[in-house]
């Protein structure tokens, strides 16, 4: 209850600050028609404008919170990033994914938490699990569940060809206290291992890393992000709880392809959106056909167009499956 009150106190209190501005703003509009001095009344309409600008980023960032209404959506979110064909390019392109989805968690006040990174062996990182926490950080992030396709000259290929990589990207909800999952002890192979990194004094010289697979349905998740191997157990459960649930929930619509055929193979074909760098510039979403020629500030985290464009075309499409006859 507690958690549906701020949801609505979320969307409430925006939509009130925004028609008190916009009244403040027809007030500013009215004296400025009424000042005699021009220098004056050009200086009140040059507030005004940007008084109307505020305002009209806060109506977007509102309207975005309007398409969020599922159960989850003003949770904090788990992302699975997994490099796939393409050898060191690819782990290459999860690791720019990686920052990608860093910076845009900065830009909107999200915290960032990185559980377990495994680093590719040249360069890069093979796959990445790590938890974007805020109010609607899964709401806003479950646009990018997918497989992500990079179009460049490889900085790894002396003859400066042209490759293609592919990375997927998992994005699962974190989970209610509440929330009906049964896990079996009996049905999970637990490892521990020592924990990676980059050297020095940050490195664990114990086996504190923790792996559960869950062997019903194969799914696996890391944690290494905490020293004490109890801490990395407990993170790494409630992961595999997140993920186990959004399995079984897809298990009771008998409808699988729409979990994983959001991802697909990680391979050519199966991509949500490509991000192109040569012989041209651009970003375009299969599934919305939105798409922009300013690469460097999609992968410096501004993925706004795209993920609202997706929420817009999700809600019409549950509209239209909820639609009798």
């Amino acid at each position: 209850m507690i958690d549906r009150a701020n949801a609505h106190k979320a969307i409430v209190q925006p939509y009130s600050e925004l028609q008190a501005g916009l009244d403040d703003a027809a007030v500013l509009i009215e004296l400025a028609d009424e000042e005699g001095d021009a220098a004056q009344r050009s200086s009140a309409l040059a507030e005004v404008a940007a008084q109307l600008g505020a305002l009209e980023e806060k109506a977007d960032e509102l309207e975005m919170k309007m398409l969020l209404s599922e159960r989850f959506d003003t949770h904090s979110a788990y992302l699975f990033l997994n490099a796939g064909a393409g050898g060191t390019e690819s782990c290459d392109w999860a690791d720019m994914l990686f920052r990608m989805y860093t910076r845009y968690a900065e830009r909107n006040g999200f915290e960032v938490s990185v559980l377990n990174v495994q680093p590719g062996d040249e360069a890069g990182i093979k796959s990445a699990e790590f938890m974007v926490s805020g109010p609607y950080a899964y709401g806003y992030l479950k646009a990018e569940r997918g497989v992500h396709r990079l179009v460049r000259i490889s900085p790894f290929d002396s003859n400066k060809r042209r490759h293609t990589s592919f990375v997927a990207l998992d994005v699962v909800a974190e989970l209610d206290d509440d929330a009906e999952v049964e896990i079996r002890e009996d049905d999970l192979r637990i490892d521990t291992y020592r924990s990676s990194g980059a050297g020095g004094q940050h490195v664990n010289t114990t086996d504190s890393a923790v792996r559960i697979v869950h062997l019903p349905t194969g799914i696996v998740v890391s944690c290494q992000a905490e020293r004490s191997q109890h801490k990395n157990r407990a993170k790494a459960m409630k992961m595999l709880q997140a993920k186990v649930y959004e399995w079984e929930q897809d298990q009771k619509r008998k409808d699988l392809e729409k979990f994983y055929g959001a991802k697909g193979e990680i391979a050519w074909g199966s991509q949500i959106r490509s991000y192109v760098l040569q012989p041209y510039q651009m970003v375009k979403d299969h599934r919305t056909e939105e798409e922009t020629g300013n690469v460097d500030a999609v992968l410096d985290g501004k993925l706004d167009p795209f993920i609202k464009a997706y929420l817009k075309d999700h809600v019409r499409e549950q509209a239209s499956t909820s639609e009798p006859g």
